[in-house]
């Protein structure tokens, strides 16, 4: 069956500060037996279908690792620079198609 039927695999998050996030699994990775998981920031309801006269920016790829402790499964930032780097570039390879990529360096033009 389609996933599409069942709607987006949304998941919530907790920032540094207590406030909620949501995100929608858009791809998830098994790489040297370690579990990573592409998420996407999920627009509230209200959002989701804007005007003409509205802009929505485009949500930000969120690249984690999934760590098990005990039962438990959390995901957490990738510290090491080079594990990041390898992963995010898998995961924008598989999700090219259905994602724009800006590199995060570039400067918006005027």
């Amino acid at each position: 069956m389609d996933q599409e039927e069942y709607g987006a695999d949304l998941v919530t998050l907790v920032d540094d500060e207590g406030n909620e996030h949501e995100f929608e699994i858009v791809d998830t990775l098994d790489l040297n037996g370690q579990r990573y998981v592409a998420l996407v920031a999920s627009l509230p309801e209200s959002e989701e279908a804007p005007g003409e006269d509205e802009e929505v920016e485009d949500g930000e790829l969120v690249v984690l690792k999934a760590v098990t402790e005990g039962e438990e499964e959390f995901l957490e930032a990738i510290e090491d620079e080079a594990e990041f780097d390898e992963v995010a570039s898998l995961f924008m390879e598989r999700l090219e198609d259905d994602f724009d990529f800006v590199g995060g360096d570039e400067e918006p033009e005027a």
